[in-house]
Parts: C-alpha cells; sequence; structure tokens
C-alpha cells in the first residue's frame, strides 16, 4: 500500500469511517437483543495501521470505541483485524492497546497477517459463522471477489460493506494482466461486461460497470444491495462503498445512514448523487428520482389495491432513495387531497394523517 495512502483522514476517508462505524453500532445494538446470539463478530480484512499521520483514527478503532461504551456489546463481540502488510498490523495493535477501556472487552481484538485469497475465502465458506460485520476495503482490487462475498454473507445476519475503487478497476478490465482478478470480481459474466463497455463514454462506462456488479451480487435476487459513491475534488469517481444483506431492516438502516451522508438532498429526499444515472440503468437510476414523482408511481402501481404501510414501504422502497418518513408525508399530502383511504385494522381509532406499520392503505383508482 502507498505510504501516503494513510498520511492524511481525507474527507472521503471520514466519511466511509462514519457509514461502517454507525452502521455497525445500529447492527450490533439490534443482533445483541436476539436471545440465541451470544456473539457477534466485525470483521476487517484490509485493516490498515489504525491511525492517520494526522492522529486521526480509521475504521477499526472506531468500531471497538463503540464496542467499549456498550457493555452488552463488549461482552459479545469478537473483532479480526487483518492486513498483509506486517508494519500496518504492527502499529495497529499499538493503537489498539491505547485504547481506553479496551480491557472491558471479553474478547481481545485479534490481529493478523494473511494475504486475502481462495484459501481464506475457502476457510470463510466452510465456516459456520456467528453474525458477522464484513468490512472489506482494498488498495485495489486484489483480494476482492464474488466467491468472498458469498462466503461471508451467506449465514444469519451476516453482513459485507466494501470500498470498490473504481479508478483502477475500470482500468483493470481491460488490462489482460490483471483479467483473473476482474473475472473474479464480476464472475460468470466478466467477459460480456467488457463487450458492453466498448465505446461508452466515461458516465455511461461507470454506470454499466456498477449495474452489473450489483446484479453480480444478488443472485436470485435474494439481497439487498445499496450502492454509495465517492468523487474526488475534480468530479471524477474515486470509489463506491457498497453494502450488502440478506435483510430488509439493515438496508432500511444502511440506506438512512448513507443518505444523512449524502452531499445533497432534495425535497427532504437524499440525492444520491454520488450515482447519477438514466433509465438504461434500473438499480442505480431508481435511487434518483425526486419526491415529486413519488406520488404518481404510487398511485401508478397501487391503484384501487389495499396494501399495509410497512407492506408498501418495504416492496416499493428497495432501490429507491425513499426512507419511511418520505412515504409518510407524500401519504399525509394524499390522504388530505382524498387520494387515498386509510384505516387501522379492526376499525381501530386512528391518529390523524398517521401512518402505522399496520395501517391499511387504499389509493384511489382514478388518482
Amino acid at each position: 500500500m502507498p505510504e501516503a495512502f494513510f498520511d492524511e483522514s481525507r474527507e472521503q476517508s471520514q466519511i466511509k469511517t462514519k457509514i461502517v462505524s454507525d452502521y455497525f453500532f445500529a447492527w450490533a445494538k439490534i443482533i445483541t437483543r436476539v436471545q440465541h446470539s451470544d456473539r457477534i463478530a466485525y470483521i476487517d480484512l484490509f485493516a490498515g495501521p489504525g491511525r492517520y499521520k494526522d492522529g486521526t483514527i480509521s475504521t477499526p478503532l472506531l468500531v471497538l470505541q463503540k464496542a467499549i461504551q456498550d457493555s452488552v456489546i463488549a461482552q459479545r463481540l469478537i473483532t479480526l483485524f487483518n492486513d498483509l502488510d506486517s508494519d500496518a498490523t504492527q502499529s495497529l495493535e499499538t493503537a489498539i492497546k491505547s485504547l481506553p477501556g479496551i480491557d472491558k472487552l471479553k474478547y481481545a481484538p485479534q490481529v493478523i497477517n494473511q494475504e486475502v485469497g481462495t484459501e481464506i475465502v475457502k476457510r470463510f465458506e466452510e465456516m459456520r459463522l456467528v453474525p458477522t460485520l464484513f468490512f472489506v476495503d482494498p488498495w485495489g482490487y486484489k483480494g476482492l471477489s464474488l466467491k468472498l462475498v458469498n462466503a461471508v454473507v451467506k449465514d444469519w445476519a451476516c453482513e459485507c460493506v466494501f470500498f470498490f475503487n473504481y479508478n483502477r478497476i475500470n482500468a483493470g478490465l481491460g488490462n489482460e494482466a490483471v483479467r483473473e482478478h476482474m473475472d473474479a470480481l464480476f464472475g460468470d459474466r466478466a467477459d460480456e461486461l467488457r463487450a458492453a463497455l466498448e465505446g461508452l463514454d466515461p458516465t455511461a462506462r461507470e454506470l454499466t460497470i456498477v449495474e452489473r456488479l450489483s446484479i453480480a451480487l444478488n443472485p436470485g435476487g435474494t439481497r439487498f444491495v445499496l450502492p454509495f459513491r465517492f468523487r474526488q475534488a475534480t468530479e471524477r469517481t474515486s470509489h463506491h462503498l457498497i453494502f450488502v444483506t440478506k435483510n430488509f431492516r439493515g438496508y432500511d438502516i444502511m440506506k438512512k445512514i448513507m443518505a444523512k451522508e449524502s452531499s445533497k438532498t432534495e425535497q427532504g429526499v437524499a440525492s444520491f448523487e454520488y450515482n447519477p444515472a438514466d433509465e438504461r440503468f434500473p438499480t442505480l437510476f431508481e435511487l434518483h428520482r425526486p419526491l415529486e414523482q413519488l406520488e404518481s408511481m404510487l398511485l401508478r402501481e397501487y391503484a384501487g389495491r389495499p396494501i399495509r404501510f410497512r407492506d408498501l414501504y418495504e416492496k416499493h422502497s428497495v432501490g429507491r432513495p425513499y426512507v419511511d418518513s418520505n412515504y409518510k408525508a407524500v401519504l399525509k399530502q394524499m390522504e388530505k387531497e382524498g387520494k387515498l383511504s386509510a384505516t387501522k385494522p379492526g376499525g381501530a381509532k386512528r391518529r390523524p394523517w398517521a401512518f402505522a406499520d399496520d395501517v391499511l392503505i387504499t389509493f384511489s383508482k382514478g388518482g
């Protein structure tokens, strides 16, 4: 890894760290409430030295700090930090030992030096994992593969966040010398992707790459994939942070965290401008629709069909930028305008304009 990488804490690194650590804490609080989950884990496969040279702490230390501050998590959390660079792991071990309250953790953090490749993937494939949040942040692309993601998210409550170095992967797709790594990342359709990229302008090329990766990460449509883009000061994309889960609740929580860290909002909806897109790229396009379009979508898709608010939210919000508060704001206005009716089960009293999970909504057929 280039020495300059950890020289200072760049803004995108701070945002990345905040997104991952905020999600870890939210995820850990939920999982530790489950009685049969006596242990949880956080694994960082490219952990780095723990601190930037300006003294700012990176993701491993921030995660440990959050664990130390919660007595329940502190008794259940297992942490594993890996980096092939022995200087980085020595620095990380020193930084971990200096954390105030580190002895409050029941399980001492493990720091190891291993190459992330086929052997470690095989181990994860063969293991039955406790609920685990994986963070994969390689400098380039070596070690990042579909097999790795599939291996680490296969078990209950196991989720993955990875940093996707767009600049290097974009260049790598046309480089025969790294074909093996690109094939490992994009799977059986890597050659199809290469053909699709021919002649595309830079914007369409990026959208195609991220769209195809999102599809590859969601075999059979059983997962939720959420990308978040980072731009350089020059407006060129540098990285994507991509989240993979099998659970809508995790997807919803991460979406709200990412929305909060988005650079812009429009009509109260996070812009997700890190992924500008159009109709050719449905996974990304649907993440960029203004709130004013939500009403027309709901009327078009659900006219005359009764549906509970929770079911509506879970089915309609996937792949779109809206969170529950956006839906409630639109539904409230639609009810006032007579475009829908809403009732509680069994005729129970309902607070005016409120949309609890069990509220049954029927949209007008005439719009």
